[in-house]
């Protein structure tokens, strides 16, 4: 009997942080999904090829017994295509991922089957309906991962030289913030789940990489268990970075035991300097007149700050984009992002601006956190999306770079220089239409 072959595609988005801008590599890898749900396929009796079209091309001439793609809305039209062409090629297709959960029936016009949700309890269901040939329908757990006896992802699949940070861990999943724009709690709980930390620690020592990146929605989201993991990678001379919300991380013992850890960087969501605008998105958790003081003292332990940013709430007038900036400036942040505000399918955000009427664009490609798709309430949608691009041209200056440089103090300066660059060049070959065109 033949071993059969799953193909998992990863569809190509056009995002700042997946284009290979340097050295012909990419910033990250967008594949810890598709790793994860590969570590569940039996290799004793399938074959798995992974293709990331960020980087490579689709072998659409693949002998596959099956495909698997996942999407993000952004790129969830592209990943139909590939989809309708392995379909017409006799080639059965499941898609997973945020936008097929949210949009099933949409999903199902492209694809045989659809996972909802998280994909691990339900692979050997797929896998025993594929040797059937009766892959077809809604694939949903009936409970959510105890995240307990996780499989260790598949990273002898990644082609590791083409990414900078390709390597990610999860520790947790789960959020409890309830932010109005993020889908997160709604696809993994407002609740955490947490990894037993030995088995964290496993596939940390056996990952083959010493950097990494913890990929969690919040991996300072309690008190207690971060500093638990921590402990343990004390000594083990790795280095990571992660994704945190900035209440905790005001916790000088939080801080002293990341930088003795390893950590390089904190990706921060700090979404807005007014605290007017972060009430009304739910993201009580943010204080913007501790902004500045939190960078400081994130700097001090010799750990940079990554802010994320957010314009086109309906406290943003035009004047936002100019005031953020300067403040990022003036902070000495070490990196930003700065995104237009998307109401992705599934989100409060959506169902909010869909019942106002605001939405004025369902091209799925243009949600891609830089193109405007709704109508703001204080500004043109030209005003936003160029106002976006000013912030990210005053920020990633000359002058700015070079004032915000880490002369002094024990933050990685070839990390702070790679992201700085990495971000520049990606904003400014982010050439987008400044409205996406009704639909």
């Amino acid at each position: 009997m033949r071993t059969r072959i799953i193909h998992l595609v990863n569809p190509k988005t056009d995002s700042i942080t997946t284009r290979p801008l340097y050295l012909n590599r990419a910033l990250y890898s967008p594949l810890a999904g598709l790793l994860a749900v590969a570590a569940t396929i039996p290799s004793d009796r399938y074959e798995v090829v992974l293709t990331d079209e960020n980087i490579e091309t689709v072998d659409f001439d693949l002998k596959a017994d099956l495909v698997g793609i996942s999407a993000m809305t952004a790129y969830v039209n592209r990943g139909y295509e590939i989809a309708d062409a392995f379909r017409a090629r006799g080639i059965p297709v499941i898609m997973g991922g945020v936008h097929p959960s949210f949009m099933p029936q949409e999903t199902l016009k492209h694809a045989d089957a659809v996972v909802i949700g998280e994909a691990e309890l339900v692979i050997p269901k797929i896998l025993d309906d594929l040797e059937r040939g009766e892959v077809r329908g809604v694939y949903r757990a009936d409970r959510l991962h105890p995240m307990v006896g996780v499989s260790m992802p598949r990273y002898d699949l990644l082609k590791k030289h083409r990414y900078v940070n390709r390597t990610f861990v999860q520790t947790s999943r789960g959020c409890h913030q309830g932010c109005t724009f993020c889908a997160e709690p709604l696809m993994n709980g407002l609740k955490f789940r947490y990894r037993p930390v030995d088995e964290v620690v496993r596939e940390i020592d056996n990952c083959g990489s010493r950097i990494i990146s913890i990929n969690d929605a919040d991996f300072f989201g309690t008190a207690e268990r971060p500093k638990e993991v921590m402990r343990a990678l004390i000594g083990r001379g790795v280095q990571w970075q992660a994704g945190v919300t900035s209440k905790l991380a005001q916790d000088d013992r939080m801080l002293e035991l990341a930088a003795k850890s390893g950590c390089t960087l904190l990706s921060i969501g700090f979404e807005s300097i007014t605290r007017s605008t972060l009430t009304s998105v739910h993201k009580h958790v943010n204080r913007p007149e501790t902004f500045a003081s939190l960078v400081e003292k994130v700097h001090s332990y010799g750990i940079m700050v990554f802010g994320l940013f957010m314009f086109g709430f309906d406290g943003d007038d035009a004047s936002v984009f100019e005031t953020t900036a300067r403040f990022n400036i003036g902070a000495d942040y070490d990196a930003c992002a700065y995104s237009v505000l998307t109401p992705y399918p599934g989100t409060l955000t959506w169902y909010e601006l869909k019942k106002a009427g605001r939405i004025v664009s369902y091209d799925w490609t243009k949600y891609d956190q830089a193109n405007v798709v709704y109508r703001p309430a204080q500004m043109t949608g030209d005003q936003l999306r160029l106002g976006q691009t000013a912030a990210y041209e005053r920020f990633y200056s000359v002058p700015s770079i070079a004032k915000r440089f880490p002369v002094r103090g024990r933050r990685k300066r070839t990390q702070w220089t790679i992201y700085n660059l990495f971000m520049k060049k990606g904003a400014a070959t982010d050439v987008k239409d400044a409205v996406a065109e009704p639909t």
